[in-house]
Formats: structure tokens, C-alpha cells, sequence
């Protein structure tokens, strides 16, 4: 199983806005994509800034290139997440998921 963890930071006043947006947008398609076995959405809100780590879990790496393309370190973004985001981060992390695989079963 792998694991593939984006990293976005919004206005803290942007916070649930922003995250009403993920929930339309980015989190049904990940969780409608054949090889996704779930998906896990954080918030810290420090010094008015609200961070996001969105963390997928994918049967394979293959199954990631029918989400983000063939290049799956490229960070994928919808069309109005320039309007909530500070950045827009060019990269995504990928993870071998060694203990709690458990949890998706």
C-alpha cells in the first residue's frame, strides 16, 4: 500500500471554506479512483495560518498514475484552489505503508 501526503495552508478565515472545497472537489474524485482505499484529511491552525495534510492510501503506484497523471510527484490542484492556497506546492510525498494496513482492510 502506498501513501501519498499534500500539504496546503489557507488564511485561517479561509479554513472551512476551504475545506467545504476539498470536500467537493478533491476528496470524492480520490475516493472514486479504481485503486484508492481511502483518504484522510488533517487541519492544524497555527499563527492564523490552517494547514491541510490530505494523506491517500492506493493499492500501487499504478493505481496513483489514474489520479495524478504519469509524473504522481506533481502535486495536482483544481481550478479555484489558487483562491484559498498561500502556494501552491509543485510536489507530493509517497510513502510505503509498513504497519496499519490493518485500518483499510
Amino acid at each position: 500500500m502506498i501513501a501519498r501526503m499534500w500539504h496546503g495552508m489557507t488564511p485561517e478565515a479561509l479554513g472551512d471554506e476551504y475545506l467545504d472545497y476539498l470536500n467537493a472537489t478533491g476528496v470524492p474524485e480520490l475516493k472514486s479512483t479504481a485503486g484508492n482505499l481511502g483518504v484522510i484529511v488533517l487541519r492544524r491552525t497555527e499563527n492564523g495560518i490552517a494547514h491541510f495534510l490530505l494523506t491517500s492510501y492506493w493499492e500501487s503506484r499504478a493505481a496513483i498514475v489514474k489520479f495524478a497523471g504519469a509524473d504522481i510527484e506533481k502535486a495536482r490542484y483544481y481550478p479555484d484552489d489558487a483562491r484559498y492556497l498561500l502556494e501552491l506546492e509543485p510536489t507530493v510525498a509517497h510513502y510505503e505503508v509498513v504497519v496499519g494496513q490493518e485500518v483499510f482492510s
